[in-house]
């Protein structure tokens, strides 16, 4: 018999795999923007490479995810 803990452990198992295949098809989902969607500066080529579909500098993504997480 399943008790309440191996119940949560299943779940917490299912939300990270779901969590991570939406991350990797965003990061499958297009090429990398040359320049910046919020400030205009060009993007660095080794930005761009790691962290394949970005639209934002590394500045503008910090201040994106400060202002998502409040």
């Amino acid at each position: 018999m399943t008790d309440m803990f191996d119940r949560a452990q299943e779940l917490e198992q299912r939300q990270r795999e779901e969590a991570l295949a939406r991350h990797a098809a965003k990061q499958q989902a297009g090429s990398s923007f040359s320049h910046c969607n919020d400030c205009g500066e060009p993007i660095p080529e080794r930005r761009r490479l790691c962290v394949p579909g970005c639209t934002r500098c590394i500045d503008c993504q910090n201040e994106h995810e400060k202002r998502s997480a409040r």
